[in-house]
């Protein structure tokens, strides 16, 4: 009847989503969204600052400049800093969230059929962006060091693929493993972007959110280590995860060529960024109020995070397999003897929900893989979800008898 573009004539949801009907649900425990705590947003802090930003209603009323208001990345400018990432005005512009900026990138740079690496296991939502760009997805394994660097450089070195467009990864407390990618291989990845001259995305929403290990330079920062890497670096952040999701407020560091492509495509999308959470933001940022909250936060994941680690690991023991994260919100896990699948209809019975790793690959998934979060739910919740989890995995091991 409708005669819709060849990427919307059969498209995908995404498969994270398609379980938030579960969430309404009484005495669900829910391991599945990457939901911030809501308890531990700063609402005060975050009340001041929209006062604050209110006492100047024309700047939260009126359309702002597409590329964000100057006091906000005034802002990221300083934030980034801190971070040790220098950035000029011209190389960064204001999303609605880093989703967008992900969006924008791809329209401005990748055309059907292009050539784009991601890790494996990755984040849906770029693989759902990537197929409706028609892209051609390239997958890189990932270990417990992150992205495999190696096997990157063997695929490029022996032309098994066309160079790529970009490369997309979270080389920081991945989206949905965990994993963190070595100095090294930071290093190398830029060595190797620079050589080949493809881009490489970094997406970094949780690189604050660090509570063990020592902290790692981003590969922003790193470029001044790699002579002709900056022009081949993409960086993208965010507040949903640090500050709260509704702000809807992230950013794109890109080389000034790419930035003015990229606003000239936000023009169409949205003409700017919400200009009230803007300057809601920067006046929290100018306060000082981020700082003075992540570390109540860090520790909260951490205790969030050793309590689903322990609990998973006396509970179900050789029946799990994981690797403990030094930060972020996930342990990526996978089952000996089940496919999460056949297991997740068990678990929605017992009121807990989770991702089945399937939903995070391009192609030859792991059947046996799951993520969970542990950043929403308490402690106690966390605890009891695992025994629910422990239940589910009974019961389908009856069926299976």
């Amino acid at each position: 009847m409708y005669a819709f573009t060849s990427p919307f004539a059969n498209p995908a949801g995404s498969p994270i989503r398609e379980l938030f009907k579960y969430l309404s649900e009484p005495g669900m425990i829910s391991f599945a969204g990457g939901y911030p705590a809501s308890d531990l947003f700063d609402v005060e802090g975050l009340a001041a600052a929209q006062a604050r930003a209110f006492a100047q209603p024309t700047r939260c009323l009126q359309y702002g400049p597409t590329d964000g208001l100057a006091e906000l990345k005034t802002q990221i400018i300083a934030l980034m800093a801190t971070r040790g990432a220098r950035c000029a005005s011209d190389e960064l512009l204001v999303t609605t969230g880093s989703q967008q900026g992900l969006d924008l990138l791809l329209r401005v740079l990748v055309a059907p059929g292009d050539v784009v690496v991601t890790e494996q296991p990755a984040y849906p939502a770029t693989l759902q962006a990537l197929r409706l760009q028609q892209a051609q997805v390239v997958t890189v394994p990932v270990d417990a060091s992150g992205l495999d660097v190696g096997y990157l450089e063997a695929l490029l070195r022996d032309g098994k693929i066309a160079t790529p467009k970009l490369l997309y990864t979270v080389p920081t407390f991945a989206n949905p493993t965990g994993a963190t990618l070595s100095r090294e291989r930071r290093v190398g990845l830029l060595k190797l972007a620079a050589e080949y001259h493809f881009i490489v995305v970094e997406d970094d929403p949780y690189g604050d959110l660090r509570f063990a290990g020592e902290a790692l330079p981003t590969l922003l920062e790193l470029t001044d280590e790699v002579p002709g890497s900056r022009e081949w670096l993409v960086h993208f952040s965010s507040l949903s995860k640090i500050v709260a999701p509704g702000l809807r407020v992230g950013w794109t560091i890109a080389p000034p060529e790419i930035a003015r492509r990229c606003v000239v495509a936000k023009q169409t999308v949205d003409l700017c960024s919400v200009p009230w959470t803007q300057a809601v933001a920067a006046e929290y940022l100018a306060d000082g109020a981020l700082e003075r909250h992540l570390p109540s936060i860090k520790l909260a994941y951490k205790r969030k995070c050793d309590a689903m680690c322990e609990a998973l690991g006396t509970l179900l023991g050789d029946e799990i397999q994981f690797h403990a994260p030094e930060g972020g919100m996930f342990v990526w896990a996978r089952l000996a003897a089940v496919k999460t699948s056949e297991l997740l209809p068990h678990a929605i019975a017992e009121k807990v929900l989770f991702v089945p790793g399937t939903a995070f690959y391009a192609e030859d998934a792991d059947a046996a893989s799951l993520r969970l979060s542990f950043a929403a739910p308490g402690v106690d919740a966390i605890e009891e979800g695992v025994k629910r989890l422990q239940r589910a995995m009974q019961a389908v091991g009856k069926r299976q008898e």
